[in-house]
C-alpha cells in the first residue's frame, strides 16, 4: 500500500515538474508577448480593423493595423489629413486600446 501512495506521489511530482516549463514559456516579457498577450493583441487588431473599415465616412481600405500589448500602430495611406486624423480617433474610441502610433502617410499630390 505504501508503495502505490509512494508511486503516486512521485508520478503527481514528475507531472508538476514538467508542467513548470509548459507554464512559464507562456509568460511574456518586455520583448515577447505571452500566450494570452497574443491572443488579446489579435483581437483588437480584428476590431481596430473592423471599426476603420466600417467607418461610414472613409473606409480606410489602404491602412494596416498592428498591435503589441494593446498599444495599435496604423500604417499605411490615406487620401487627407482628416482621415489620418479621423483613423487615430476610431482607433483609441476601442476597449482595450491603451496607445495609437500613427504611422499613416497622405498619399502625395491629394
Amino acid at each position: 500500500m505504501k508503495a502505490k501512495i509512494g508511486l503516486s506521489v512521485l508520478l503527481c511530482l514528475g507531472l508538476a515538474a514538467a508542467a513548470v516549463p509548459t507554464v512559464t514559456g507562456c509568460m511574456g516579457n518586455r520583448y515577447q508577448r505571452s500566450t494570452g498577450q497574443y491572443v488579446d493583441d489579435q483581437s483588437l487588431t480584428v476590431r481596430v480593423h473592423d471599426a476603420l473599415h466600417n467607418n461610414p465616412e472613409y473606409k480606410f481600405d489602404n491602412v494596416d493595423v498592428n498591435v503589441f500589448r494593446g498599444t495599435v500602430q496604423l500604417s499605411g495611406f490615406v487620401d487627407t489629413s482628416d482621415q489620418k486624423d479621423k483613423a487615430t480617433e476610431i482607433a483609441k474610441s476601442i476597449q482595450g486600446v491603451k496607445q495609437v502610433v500613427n504611422n499613416i502617410s497622405i498619399k502625395p499630390g491629394q
